[in-house]
């Protein structure tokens, strides 16, 4: 439950007696540049993420409608390479930055 007006005041009029007038406006700085600070750090471990993200997902290399691959004629199955083979999953290829 959220306090009412009288008894926000009366918890403003405590803090100003404890800490002092001089007092509040400096613990207000410092909470505002904390905050600041933790908003930064937020923002640079989210682009970390991303970029992260963005450097581990693989190119994909599109394939052919029907699934099978046309293999030169002539070549034997030892010299055909396992991307040659129409059951054999596609190649990853890892992008180098």
């Amino acid at each position: 439950m959220f306090p009412s007006h009288w008894e926000l005041l009366i918890i403003f009029l405590v803090v100003l007696l404890l800490f002092g007038a001089k007092r509040i406006p400096e613990m207000a700085r410092g909470l505002g540049k904390g905050i600041r600070e933790f908003r930064g750090a937020v923002k640079d471990v989210r682009d970390e993420v991303e970029t992260a993200g963005q450097e581990t997902t693989p190119n994909r290399i599109a394939t052919p409608a029907s699934g099978s691959v046309a293999r030169e004629a002539g070549a034997s199955p030892a010299e055909a390479s396992p991307s040659d083979d129409p059951g054999a999953p596609p190649a990853r290829e890892e992008a180098r930055n």
